[in-house]
């Protein structure tokens, strides 16, 4: 008994301070705010739990929360998309916490076409970017905003005007006569980027970048095949932000920048010009004559400083339980080119509400523009770097209208003289007004008889109307010496274009998980229609009428098109034991674009993954933490041809002007037959992949590694056609073979991560080459090839060329010889064929302008408040065709026998031609480049404690183009055009002050 006794003693001992103990620690209430680390925005619903119990409570709408726990707890808080903290009690009864936005991790959602799947699950090559992780800078397009981020995908800006467009390609462009542009879907609706919308330079400009959440770029066919008959280019979808419950919550972001030129051509001054001359011709000559007083930088005198803001106000929460989100952006850019300028309001508004317990869920989005812009002539570019630096901007001359111009002895006008820099500008007016909405609806229904099948329907559309006027004053510079008649007559003309795009796809969707098993299928329907008007008007006097043949002037371009694409699609993704991943997919196309015969097309997909880090194998490795093979093939097409919507049809153009035929005093133009091809279908390009992601360390190391192989068949390629059928002698047809080859590697990495320093890095190479495997239908070793490419310089000289054996879009010229010292000698070209003699059959496919390798880096430095972000840029292996120097160096076109001079680069010392050498090799020159694109500086502070808690503002100093690194001998070694350097506006140098506040 008393053993009995001690015994329970000892037990009821050790019970009691058991209970001591609890009672103690339980006596602490924890209460506390959790906030968005970025914006400062409260977190409604965030998890709060003691660590390794299930025992917690998640934060109201206004982030608050109160939990009851031991003093000696950690408490652990998790939300999903944002990075989880664990945070120990240690007796305080206040924690605030500020949660970090993740990074797109594993388990991430990604968005595809129709639908969406974890990255985890992706079996093809997709990349996901979060925009709010991206260095905006001065972006006033969504395309500014992935320049360099993505691997395998090269954005080129088309130059430095306001509201500029952007070239972008995803490995390569598969194409030659037809578009290389993405398919851009946009919150669901595709579209109809490739004609354009008339009066913007970019019709991606109507998003502002701040109102985009996420960039999904889809490469391989395995994740374009979805989109079938227009996803041989790749897919770039788009989601603009949602609004979520809680309170309301206002985001402000604005800017104010000013913009420099980062340099002129390097053209002679006044002084040096005239020494020149009078060298070269004498100073009794008829050239030193044709010599001003005057000093005039005329580059300088075009461009100018510009100053430009851009301000965006967004207001986010909830409305009785229905989130929504209204944005209102407001951007006026000034371009360093004068007169030139773009003003633009935009418009967001996405509301996202739930009905019937949930099961439905609606999202509607609608966006809108208000666009004017004022485009400046860009001839006056190239006009400036000819001009004689020794004539005045201003003269008294009848004229002209107050504007200098070369004038003949006989004191009129020389037709065929240089344009008046200044005069370019100031005496011609094209401004255009433009209104588009983009916006949808779509529903999500969960069935409740079938667990796991979801109905979806979407119906959207993208509506554009423009507004434009030309006018050129009469008796201008420009009026004499640019356009038909040359007599002094401007132009006055006006444009008007309305487009309409409407879809409905309406999808299945059915997703199980049966034991190992899941299976995720779904199938569609999807229908759109796209709709172009378009009228140009030609106002004329009564004086112009008079004139012979003026009457042309009054004849207006009226017309409407429509085209039909109608589509059904489905997908399979299997999944056994989150190791072995299959998807497979299929689309049939119907494309009103051809002929009846030829309007389905079938384009499939399949695609594998092995998650190795899942094995049993690997399961305990504490270094690799994601290992994933892919392997995928797939077929997709092209149907947007760039001759219109009927080319499978006979048709019938205008003559020419001149090409007229006279009943008594009436003149009538005639119209022609255009040559078709009522056989003609869409290229198809199929598509080989294999892939490899990979993570490391819980995934603060990770990235891709892709390797692919592209066959476009039945080519679009625009052909020659024998003389004297009575139809134009181009025929659009299917005929030829190209090639893309290539890789992509990318890496992120977080070397720092802490409470009070992190440092994110990314980098990323791709490298791709194409080459034209077939252009004939048989083999002709004496077809040269699809020549093209006008340069500014003589008529008719073309610079490029689509040639077998060779990459699209090579430079087609004669091999430069050199003298010992490594200068060109003129007028001296390799003997291709040993002949003995140089002619047209020398001409060989000599470099091209697409870069071998591109490359990225971009890097975000945390520091507490403060923040260091910077993005790099490198394009290797591409070459350009500086026109600016072919058409200034040769001093024997220094003079016009009509009366006027003509200014000479500096860099035509060295050369000295004393004729233009359009067509040499030498003038191909490389023009690889490392850019920065941006560096910025920024201050956050925290809880202004003004009229509300959790505000932040953030001040920052951004610089976008500050340098350049490159052995390329014009302005900027980047820019469209094919390569080809004539004319360009340049992209100016942009400091930027910025300002956010978040409450």
């Amino acid at each position: 008994m008393k053993k009995q006794f001690s015994f329970y003693k000892i037990l009821f001992l050790f019970l009691g301070l058991g209970f001591f103990i609890s009672a103690s620690a339980q006596e602490v209430s924890v209460t506390g705010t959790v906030t968005d680390a970025e914006t400062g925005d409260p977190l409604p619903g965030v998890t709060v739990v003691i660590q390794g119990t299930q025992q917690g409570t998640i934060t109201q709408v206004d982030g608050t929360y109160n939990v009851s726990v031991p003093e000696d707890a950690i408490l652990a808080f998790s939300f999903i998309g944002y990075n989880s903290q664990e945070i120990s009690v240690a007796g305080q009864n206040q924690i605030d916490v500020a949660l970090e936005p993740a990074t797109l991790g594993l388990d991430e959602v990604v968005v595809i076409g129709y639908g969406s799947v974890k990255k985890e699950d992706l079996t093809g090559s997709v990349t996901a970017v979060d925009a709010s992780k991206l260095n905006k800078g001065l972006a006033t397009s969504p395309s500014d905003l992935i320049s360099g981020k993505i691997a395998g995908v090269s954005v080129v800006s088309s130059g430095g005007a306001p509201g500029a467009g952007s070239m972008i390609r995803i490995r390569g462009g598969s194409s030659m006569s037809a578009t290389n542009d993405p398919l851009i879907v946009i919150d669901g609706v595709p579209v109809d980027n490739a004609s354009g919308v008339s009066g913007m330079s970019d019709p991606l400009s109507s998003i502002h970048p701040n109102d985009i959440a996420t960039f999904t770029v889809l490469k391989d066919a395995s994740a374009t095949a979805i989109y079938g008959s227009r996803a041989s280019n790749g897919v770039i979808i788009i989601t603009t932000k949602e609004g979520r419950k809680g309170e309301m919550r206002i985001a402000y972001d604005g800017n104010f920048s000013v913009s420099t030129d980062k340099g002129t051509v390097d053209v002679m001054n006044a002084e040096n010009f005239r020494q020149y001359v009078t060298n070269l011709y004498g100073s009794d000559s008829e050239q030193a004559q044709a010599l001003g007083d005057a000093s005039t930088d005329w580059q300088d005198q075009i461009f100018q400083t510009a100053l430009s803001t851009d301000h965006n106000i967004s207001f986010s929460g909830d409305f009785k339980n229905i989130p929504y989100r209204v944005s209102v952006g407001y951007t006026n850019e000034e371009g360093i080119l004068k007169t030139s300028n773009m003003e633009r309001t935009t418009g967001s508004l996405n509301v996202s509400p739930k009905f019937l317990n949930d099961r439905l869920s609606v999202k509607l989005n609608v966006k809108g523009v208000y666009n004017t812009n004022s485009f400046a002539d860009q001839g006056a570019i190239g006009s400036a770097t000819q001009f004689d630096p020794t004539q005045p901007v201003y003269s008294d001359s009848p004229y002209g209208n107050g504007y200098y111009m070369s004038l003949k002895e006989d004191g009129t006008p020389i037709d065929i003289g240089l344009a008046n820099p200044v005069a370019v500008l100031d005496q011609r007016e094209d401004e255009s007004v433009v209104y588009r909405s983009i916006g949808n609806v779509q529903l999500d229904y969960e069935f409740l008889a079938l667990d796991g099948l979801k109905a979806n329907l979407n119906v959207g559309y993208d509506v554009s109307e423009s507004d434009g006027d030309v006018f050129v004053q009469d008796n201008s510079p420009m009026s004499y010496v640019w356009g038909t008649y040359k007599s002094g007559w401007g132009e006055n003309r006006d444009y008007y274009q309305l487009k309409r795009n409407y879809l409905l796809d309406f999808y299945l969707n059915y997703n199980k998980e049966v034991n190992n098993h899941h299976f995720d299928v779904m199938g569609g329907y999807s229908w759109q229609k796209f709709y172009r008007e378009e009228n140009n008007k030609y106002p004329y006097s009564e004086a112009m009428a008079q004139q012979e043949g003026a009457e042309f002037y009054k004849d207006g371009d009226d017309y409407s098109t429509e085209a039909y694409v109608i589509s059904f699609f489905g997908r399979l993704n299997y999944n056994f034991m989150q190791k072995y991943l299959f998807t497979f997919t299929l689309r049939n196309d119907g494309s009103s674009r051809f002929s009846p015969d030829n309007q389905w097309g079938l384009f499939p997909s399949a695609a594998l993954a092995w998650k190795i880090s899942n094995e049993s194998f690997l399961s305990g490795s504490d270094v690799l933490s994601d290992l994933k093979l892919r392997l995928s093939y797939g077929i997709t097409g092209q149907q947007s041809l760039g001759q219109g919507d009927y080319p499978w049809m006979g048709r019938y153009n205008y003559s020419n002007a001149g090409a007229n035929y006279f009943f008594g005093d009436s003149m009538v133009r005639l119209l022609r037959p255009v040559a078709f091809d009522e056989n003609l279908k869409w290229e198809e390009t199929t598509t080989y992949n294999i892939g490899l992601d990979y993570g490391f360390l819980d995934n603060r190391v990770s990235g891709t590694l892709d390797f692919y192989y592209r066959e476009t068949e039945d080519l679009l390629n625009t052909v020659a056609i024998p003389a004297g059928t009575n139809f134009s002698n181009q025929l659009l047809t299917n005929v030829g073979e190209l090639t893309n080859r290539g890789f992509e590697f990318s890496v992120t990495g977080r070397p720092i991560v802490g409470k009070d320093l992190s440092w994110n890095l990314s980098y990323n190479i791709a490298y791709n080459e194409n080459e034209i495997k077939k252009l004939t239908v048989n083999d002709d070793p004496d077809y040269e090839g699809v020549i093209y490419g006008g340069i500014d310089g003589g008529t008719g000289n073309n610079i490029l060329i689509h040639q077998v054996g060779n990459p699209a879009g090579s430079f087609y010229v004669f091999e430069q010889v050199y003298d010992e010292e490594g200068r060109p000698v003129e007028g001296a070209y390799v003997d291709q064929n040993d002949d003995g003699v140089i002619t047209e059959k020398d001409r060989i496919a000599y470099k091209k302008s697409a870069p071998d390798f591109t490359m990225g880096l971009s890097s975000q430095l945390n520091y507490k408040n403060w923040d260091f972000n910077f993005s790099l840029r490198a394009h290797l292996g591409n070459y350009a065709y500086n026109n600016v120097q072919s058409n200034r160096e040769s001093y024997n076109t220094t003079y016009d026998p009509s009366g006027f001079l003509k200014n000479r680069l500096n860099s035509a010392l060295y050369t000295d031609f004393e004729n233009v050498r359009y067509r040499s090799s030498y003038y191909i020159q490389e023009a690889s480049f490392l850019k920065m694109d941006n560096i910025s500086l920024g201050y956050t502070f925290e809880d202004l404690g003004l009229w509300k808690e959790n505000q932040r503002a953030r001040v920052s100093f951004t610089v976008e183009n500050p340098f350049v690194v490159t052995d390329y001998d014009g302005l900027d070694p980047e820019f469209g055009n094919d390569g080809i350097d004539n004319n360009i506006y340049p992209n100016p140098r942009i400091f930027i002050l910025g300002l956010s506040f978040n409450f």
